[in-house]
Formats: structure tokens, sequence, C-alpha cells
């Protein structure tokens, strides 16, 4: 329970104002949204994109707000509610995150990379799940804003916490890492995400590398040994360095044994003289990758191949990718929550391990800065290869269908807008048919689907 002395230690320098109710000592748990808000919570009423949450107090405190930290005092705020003034609700947050951490005597693994966080932090919780109580950040919440939240249910019984760490530009993962403080740093893979906003592919490496350099000496590094940009991080952390990957420098390893599309892999687990068959419910080789920075985690926290193989082969992954029937007795691939190249060639080798005709509709991939032109090429030049029918939307994704004319492909066709495009693809598909929709999140080519699955 959260009291209000817990509180007013964690916010002591940023306080302006303290209104205590009468008989309130504690906070049932916390919320930032609310319409989440359960009785007894503590309310931070936080500044949003389009709203500030200050206009929310009234609603949380309806639904059963206990308390309020905000940056103004709400008007006609009752007896039975505390309050605490700041004049920042996002450093209050914070600063409260990294005093409840504080508290509690518990391991915490911080996963980042470009792509693959999320998958990669369900795996790695439910790896360690087979020998401690975890608690792990939902969905990928992974911000300055998220990371926090997580922290903040934090509970006695839990032994482990496994969060995802996401960044935008320098300096923010050293911000995460200052609040959760993690003993354990995993690093999957370095790509061209936001590099319009960092510039180069160095620049990135640098920011994922403010995990590894945040780590104790007694702590572990793990990286993906296959990745030069990744591999190279461990002469930047004082921590230990374990590399995972298919090359045998790695400590790690992995070998495909077989692929069965969406139904997943199955791999040879191997560490020093060691190994173990794996079988994991992962659709795509590119996830090996993910379940060997997994297990490279439990065996630096002491579980066995056995334990680590078992809790993979049983982990029950909620994956962006969803599939779903599409016209005449087809199947749709959606994997519109987003695209970066590395993410559209992964999904392309899914593709291409599944029966049937392929089809894919891909279009922009945003924020690729000086590689947007080469990103896209290199998406056309794969596509060329499993796809039987291949359909590209918006400017940047012409560059994908005109790279993959120029790799021999026989049937790109050039789409102009979302306008239409559905009735297209719906002429061309039939039973058997697979059909991949990719692109970045502004494309919003749900939409798409939705009119082919309507």
């Amino acid at each position: 329970m959260l009291t209000i002395q817990d509180i007013t230690a964690a916010l002591d320098p940023m306080l302006t104002l303290v209104i205590r109710a009468i008989g309130r000592q504690s906070f049932s748990g916390v919320a930032i949204d609310s319409r989440q808000v359960q009785s007894g919570d503590l309310f931070i009423a936080l500044p949003g994109e389009l709203r500030h949450g200050q206009e929310f107090i009234p609603d949380a405190i309806s639904r059963g707000a206990a308390g309020v930290i905000a940056e103004k005092q709400p008007r006609d705020l009752p007896q039975d509610v505390s309050f605490f003034q700041v004049d920042s609700t996002i450093a209050a947050l914070q600063r409260l995150a990294a005093y409840w951490r504080g508290k509690y005597r518990v391991k915490v693994v911080g996963i980042t990379g470009s792509v693959g966080k999320t998958t990669c932090k369900e795996l790695t919780a439910a790896v360690l799940s087979s020998g401690y109580q975890v608690l792990k950040s939902e969905a990928n919440l992974n911000t300055e804003i998220g990371l926090p939240f997580t922290l903040l249910q934090l509970r006695p019984e839990h032994e482990r916490v496994v969060l995802e760490m996401g960044m935008y530009g320098l300096g923010e993962i050293r911000l995460l890492c200052q609040m959760a403080r993690p003993q354990i740093g995993v690093v999957t893979n370095v790509g061209p995400v936001h590099l319009e906003r960092l510039g180069t592919l160095e620049a990135i490496a640098a920011a994922k590398a403010e995990l590894v350099e945040s780590l104790p000496v007694d702590g572990w590094a793990i990286l993906n040994g296959d990745d030069p940009l990744v591999a190279a991080m461990a002469e930047r952390t004082s921590a230990r360095v374990a590399l995972f990957g298919e090359s045998p420098r790695c400590s790690v390893r992995g070998t495909v044994l077989s692929t069965s599309g969406l139904e997943g892999i199955s791999f040879r687990l191997s560490c020093d003289d060691e190994s173990v068959d794996v079988s994991a419910p992962l659709p795509g080789r590119h996830n090996l990758y993910n379940a060997l920075a997994a297990a490279t985690v439990g065996l630096a926290d002491g579980l066995s191949l056995q334990e680590i193989a078992a809790a993979l082969a049983a982990a029950d992954i909620l994956l962006r990718l969803r599939v779903l029937s599409g016209p005449q007795g087809s199947t749709i691939l959606d994997d519109t929550y987003n695209a970066s190249p590395a993410s559209m060639l992964a999904a392309l080798d899914l593709l291409d391990e599944l029966p049937g005709r392929h089809l894919a509709l891909l279009g922009d991939m945003l924020e690729l800065g000086t590689f947007e032109d080469e990103g896209h090429r290199l998406v056309g030049e794969r596509a060329a290869q499993p796809t039987h029918i291949l359909s590209a939307i918006g400017e940047r994704g012409r560059i994908i269908g005109e790279a993959a004319q120029a790799a021999g492909h026989q049937d790109v066709r050039f789409l102009a807008s979302k306008e239409g495009t559905a009735a297209a693809i719906r002429q061309t598909q039939r039973e058997g048919d697979q059909l991949l929709v990719k692109a970045s999140r502004a494309m919003a080519l749900e939409t798409v689907i939705e009119e082919l699955t309507g």
C-alpha cells in the first residue's frame, strides 16, 4: 500500500501544497487514466497530447480516487480526498516510481532493441516465471510514463521485474534505468528505427547502449552476438557479458531444426557442452533471437536448460501479428501495428514459410531518415522472392514496388491511395491465399483489413 508518508518522502523537493484527507493513510493503487481508477486509488493527472489529465480529476474522484497529484489545485476538492501539488506531474510520477522501486530487494531485467522488444519481454517473463514471481510491463508500456507506472505495481510477492525500454533519443534509456535500476540488460538488435531523429545507426546504438552502461559490476549484459553493433556494446559495460545468437562466438547458441510457419519453430538450444531441443509457438525464424535472449536471461538467473526449454514450449505469447480469415477462403496476416525494414523483412520471411499463394500489401515506412530509400529498396528486393502478387501503396511504398520489379517480380500493382484498395485486392484473392498487410502505423492500413473482413 502506497502511503501518504511514501508520497511526501519521494516528492519532498517538488511539493508546493499538500492537503491530507482526514483518516486517509494509504492508497490501494495508482492510476494515470481516470477511466481505470478503482476505489482508493491515487490519481496522477498527466499532460496528454490533446488534453491534460487535470481535466479528468472530477471523473477520477467520482470513480473513487482517494488522492490526486496534479499541477493545479482542483475546485471543490472533497474532504476525503488527499491532494499533492507539484510543478510537473511527469517528474512526480518518475520520482515516486524510483522511490517505490527502491523499497524492494528485487531483480530487474531491462530489455531494449530496435525491433522485437515486446516479444522478447514476454518470453523473458515466461522463462523467469518458471522459477520466480514476476512482474512485467504490460503491452508496450516502455516510455518515461509507461515504465514508472509499471514500477508502481511492485508488491512484496514479486521476485523479478521484466521491463521493456523504448526510446526516441539519447538520454531516454538512461533515465529509465535511473528509475528501474536493472541488474540484467538485454539488447536484441540495432536497426534503422527512429533514424530520422538520431541520424545514424551508430547514434541509435549509443542510445541503446545506455542500458548496458547503467548495469552494476555484478550484473549481466545480454547481447545479440550476431549483430555487430550490439556485440560491440560489450566494451561499454562494467557488467558481465553473455552473447546469444547462432554463431560459434556466442555462449548461448541456437540452431533452427525446423519451421512450421504460424505454428512455431523448433531449435537446438546450447550452452557450454549442454544442449536441449526446444519447440516454441513462435511464428517465424526471426523469433529464434527473442527465444535465445530470454533463455540467456534465464541461465544468468540460475535456471537450467531443461526448465527454460519447458517454459519456452509452454509460452502463451500474445503477438502483434493477427491471423484473420479473408475473402474466398484466404488468410490475412495483419501486421499493421508498425513497420521498419527489419520487421518488414521478418514478416516476408514468415510469409515465405507458409503454404499457398503469397500476396502482400506493403506501404510506407516512416522515420528512416537518410536510410529511407535504401530501406524501402531492401524490402522490395526481398518481396520479389516470396510474393506472387505485390501491391505497393504510398509514395514510399512505390519504392518497394519498383525495387521488386527491378529484382524480377512479374506482378507488382501500384496503389495511389487506400480508396478502392480492398476491392482491388479482393478481386485477386482465392482459397488458400496468404495476404500480408504491413506498413508504418501512420498509414492506418487496418482500415483496408476491416473492409476485407467486414
